[in-house]
């Protein structure tokens, strides 16, 4: 399957779009921040605007590893580990590290989007997509970034808005 070269995130409808050579190729359902929408450190929120995939992390770890400060703990998760830590933002099986294209906007000071670690990776597969909840990054079942990392070259175009995409929402996947 070729690379994706667009990730288009619809914070509306809880969906990731990939496209390759202006072609819908995935959708996938993700879980975006509980706060909505906003650039400001420490606010808890999903960034908007140009990105661009700054770092691929968890290349060969097993589906549940546990990411900690973007290095696996050993770990991989399971009930009785969430039982363990309730409350941990659990970070699993990948990363995708973005970083902002926008200078003021979602780059560089109290917006910047590399800066306030914001990702996409995986979650347990107890949480709900489809309903915000992350502290800001875009959550993604474990299964669905499994498939989607390798298609996903550092330097992928990240666009993350709050408006549906509902000529998208019916497209015929490739």
């Amino acid at each position: 399957m070729p690379d994706l070269d667009l990730l288009h995130i619809s914070i509306a409808d809880q969906l990731l779009y990939g496209f390759t050579a202006g072609q819908l190729c995935v959708r996938l359902p993700v879980s975006t921040a509980l706060n909505g929408a906003g650039e400001r450190n420490g606010s808890g929120c999903t960034p908007r605007g140009r990105h661009r995939v700054r770092a691929r992390i968890g290349d060969g770890l097993p589906s549940g590893a546990v990411l900690r400060g973007r290095r696996w703990t050993g770990e991989v998760w399971s009930s009785e580990l969430h039982a363990q830590f309730p409350g941990r933002d659990w970070i699993l099986t990948r990363i995708l590290w973005l970083s902002g294209c926008e200078r003021g906007y979602n780059r560089l000071g109290e917006v910047d989007t590399f800066r306030r670690y914001i990702y996409l990776h995986g979650t347990p597969d107890s949480e709900p997509m489809g309903v915000p909840l992350s502290h800001g990054c875009i959550r993604l079942r474990n299964d669905d970034l499994l498939a989607l990392f390798p298609r996903v070259p550092v330097g992928c175009a990240v666009q993350i808005e709050e408006r549906a995409c509902p000529d998208w929402s019916s497209a015929i996947l490739n």
